[in-house]
């Protein structure tokens, strides 16, 4: 879950180096170095905004970047998902509004291409 990940960022602010040993041993996954650095990204910069041609993983976490800096400036969501499957996939840019992840200023459009 997004939540999960956002909460071992937070964890790791504080703990760098973090290394989660999953599987006993057999794997050893560094988490979150591409993540800490969007969310870092998204954090410290003036100005944000959002391009996003598909969906998925990549549209949450570039999302909830943004939440780190009380929104994007500005977002465009282009994919085939739709609203009706309940999923952060389909879901319209007021979701993301509501969430914080867009400013509520922010002009915001979703392609819906077929």
């Amino acid at each position: 879950d997004g939540s999960f990940g956002d909460m071992i960022y937070f964890y790791s602010i504080n703990n760098p180096g973090l290394i989660i040993d999953i599987a006993l041993g057999f794997f050893i996954i560094f988490l979150f170095i591409d993540l800490t650095m969007i969310n870092n990204l998204a954090k410290f910069s003036h100005h944000t905004g959002m391009i996003i041609l598909g969906a998925g993983l990549i549209k949450h976490h570039i999302c909830n970047a943004n939440l780190m800096r009380n929104g994007a400036d500005f977002s465009v969501f282009i994919n085939t998902s739709m609203e009706y499957d309940g999923s952060d996939s389909g879901a319209e840019p007021t979701e993301a509004v509501s969430w914080g992840k867009i400013k509520s200023t922010a002009r915001a459009v979703k392609v819906n291409l077929k």
